[in-house]
């Protein structure tokens, strides 16, 4: 009697076997491939998560607004009497207590997200004949809350200061914001 190794048998169904298993994977790694896929942001969401601002021709005193994440940020050129004037409020006054450095990686530059953090409104106060409140910084028209010149909550309901986004000094000029 033959051995059943040496017939062909064996050694042909291993083969189609180990076929099989090949061709069987390969087809559950395309049916599962579009459910990972969708999983991932979409390119519209990924281009929204960073905004690259050059601000060479923001002049002292003068704001700016861009957006990121489909919400408005300020970003405020402050004139050195401005930051002095921040850097001296008595944070024990504050709502929502935070010191002028710790808002600030440069001092002459203020980035805040432009959302009133009690209702969601767009604060005033970018462009030079809006009402910025007895503070000087923004004033939101919805329910009267005041910010100073470092986005802090002064006056009215808002329970928090203006939020700070993330963001980096990529050159002298340039600001990536988140």
């Amino acid at each position: 009697m033959a051995d059943s190794t040496h017939d062909g048998h064996a050694s042909r169904r291993d083969f189609l076997t180990l076929t099989a298993s090949a061709i069987g994977g390969v087809g559950a790694a395309a049916a599962v491939w579009p459910l990972i896929s969708s999983m991932n942001p979409a390119k519209d969401t990924l281009a929204l998560s960073t905004t690259e601002v050059d601000v060479a021709s923001v002049q002292v005193g003068q704001r700016l607004t861009v957006t990121w994440r489909g919400h408005p940020v300020f970003i405020d050129h402050r004139p050195a009497e401005e930051v002095k004037a921040a850097q001296e409020v008595d944070i024990s006054s504050l709502p929502d207590p935070q010191t002028d450095q710790s808002r600030v990686k440069k001092p002459e530059w203020l980035i805040v997200v432009g959302v009133c953090t009690h209702l969601g409104c767009i604060p005033l106060g970018q462009k030079g004949t809006d009402v910025r409140g007895e503070f000087g910084g923004w004033f939101c028209p919805c329910h009267g809350s005041q910010y100073d010149t470092s986005g802090r909550i002064r006056k009215g309901p808002a329970p928090k200061n203006l939020e700070v986004p993330p963001y980096a000094f990529t050159g002298d000029t340039k600001i990536l914001i988140g």
